[in-house]
């Protein structure tokens, strides 16, 4: 009874996310709750959730603090000069263009959020691709991708969720994972500069008048990278797309809402491609912000070198380092308490609906571990799967992360699929951590999932259909998910 009233509770909660019917945060609440009312354990609710709540306080501060401290990060201007760099290297070759668009995402999505890292790569890279003639659909799968590497950081969302279902140490899951992770980032770096040279073929190496003339106009080179000066080649008019290359205009999702959100990020992207252009060229994000704090920009950046080192060292929890680290920024860059309390409000949407997040999810976990739903589906499972592979479950979970992180939401895995997958691998003799490492690696697909409302904000700000970008990234992000996988598994790590 109860394995069937824990897989029918998990089908209900992928359905109605998957349709939209229900918010993740009423679905983790509503639906446990109902269904521990037909375990006829309804009594014990308000224990299974007070029991989660307090497991979970600390992942949910962790990821409460680490969007506040990137965010201000992003605000003050941590990030503006490596955007500049990033163009400047690019100038106009396509190649660079499309490496340079790996390492700007990857190092933008160490604020562990999606749809800002989309907004400030497609506003820096989309007039240089529009410029040169490049295929858009490179730039976004480019992105989606290493974002997708990049989210396995512990305040992205897939670490803390898988911690949080297991109930272990986000820290203990990603450390260790590091190295593979870091295979896969060198794997996308790679993919671009095959990517690039691809695109450098259709359209040539392109020759830019202030190139006999560096030394004397280098601000004239950036500008005409930029779109802004005299045309590539001596030509006064941009590259056109060859026939072959894929649409990259029009860009309207399958459903009304999709529809809607990008066209507010499309709209978004014209605002920002027109705030982006400074005296200097192109600086990729508004030079003239008025939270910009360029005389503390070295305090800035030996803090989050020395937050990230600590973190990986272990120094102290990752909830305590973020918040120290978060009080530090705000202090330090806004002494005044209202330029404080308007940074707190500018970040506090995304805040709230992650920490809402974490502790809804207290009622799913309570209710599935326990009613005693998690034992029985697992052994349930374990004697469905053959005895052979009972000692490979990590491989199993690594495999199986692929589609199911692509066809349903992070929620529904984390929280309804893999403490099964966990609890089958513990009869086996395979630790937790080594099924929650192993869960990570779809994550460089599950970023261009349909799911993910981040995906739309990438697509509509660089005009392109999302057919279109899922035919070119999907198989791409499947080989960097493998890649990362057979990393782990060469290095012991899964």
């Amino acid at each position: 009874m109860l394995t069937f009233l824990g897989f029918a509770m998990i089908a209900t909660f992928l359905v109605l996310i998957m349709l939209k019917k229900m918010s993740p945060i009423a679905a983790l609440v509503l639906i446990p709750a109902l269904f521990c009312v037909f375990a006829g354990q309804g009594a014990q609710l308000g224990g299974y959730v007070i029991d989660g709540v307090g497991k979970l306080a600390p992942t949910a501060a962790m990821l409460m603090f680490a969007i506040v401290y990137f965010g201000v990060m992003i605000d003050v201007g941590l990030f503006d000069p490596i955007v500049r760099g990033i163009l400047r290297f690019c100038r106009a070759d396509p190649m660079r263009v499309v490496v340079g668009t790996a390492v700007l995402a990857a190092i933008v999505s160490l604020d562990g959020d999606g749809s800002t890292t989309f907004m400030i790569t497609v506003s820096a890279m989309y007039p240089l691709y529009k410029r040169l003639g490049m295929s858009l659909v490179v730039m976004t799968g480019v992105a989606a991708t290493a974002n997708g590497v990049m989210n396995t950081l512990p305040w992205g969302g897939p670490t803390a969720r898988a911690a949080t279902a297991l109930k272990l140490d986000a820290a203990d899951i990603f450390v260790p994972m590091i190295p593979a992770l870091a295979v896969g980032l060198l794997f996308v770096f790679a993919l671009a500069y095959v990517l690039g040279l691809k695109e450098r073929r259709r359209l040539g190496l392109l020759t830019l008048p202030a190139d006999t003339e560096r030394s004397a106009e280098p601000a004239e080179e950036l500008l005409v990278a930029a779109g802004k000066g005299p045309a590539a080649a001596g030509s006064a008019s941009p590259r056109t797309p060859s026939a072959g290359s894929a649409p990259s205009e029009a860009s309207t999702p399958s459903t009304q809402s999709d529809a809607s959100e990008a066209s507010e990020a499309s709209d978004a992207s014209e605002a920002a491609e027109g705030a982006a252009h400074g005296e200097d060229g192109f600086q990729g994000l508004d030079p003239h912000r008025s939270t910009l704090r360029p005389r503390l920009y070295w305090f800035n950046a030996g803090l989050t070198v020395a937050l990230l080192t600590a973190m990986i060292m272990e120094l102290l929890p990752i909830p305590v380092l973020f918040l120290l680290g978060a009080a530090l920024a705000l202090t330090v860059n806004f002494p005044h308490m209202p330029d404080q309390k308007a940074r707190i409000a500018a970040h506090a949407e995304n805040v709230l609906n992650v920490a809402g997040m974490v502790f809804a999810a207290a009622v799913f976990t309570g209710v599935l571990t326990g009613t005693g739903m998690v034992k029985h589906m697992a052994d349930w499972l374990v004697g469905a799967i053959p005895e052979g592979m009972g000692p490979h479950m990590a491989l199993v979970t690594g495999l199986l992360s692929l589609p199911l992180t692509y066809f349903m939401s992070n929620d529904g895995f984390y929280f309804g699929v893999l403490p099964v997958l966990a609890e089958a691998g513990a009869a086996h003799g395979v630790s937790p951590l080594e099924i929650a490492r192993a869960s990570l690696v779809g994550q460089a697909l599950h970023m261009s999932s349909p799911l993910v409302p981040a995906v739309y904000v990438l697509v509509g700000m660089a005009k392109v259909e999302f057919g279109d970008h899922t035919r070119f990234t999907v198989k791409w992000a499947a080989l960097t998910s493998l890649v990362v996988l057979a990393a782990g598994m060469l290095f012991g790590i899964i």
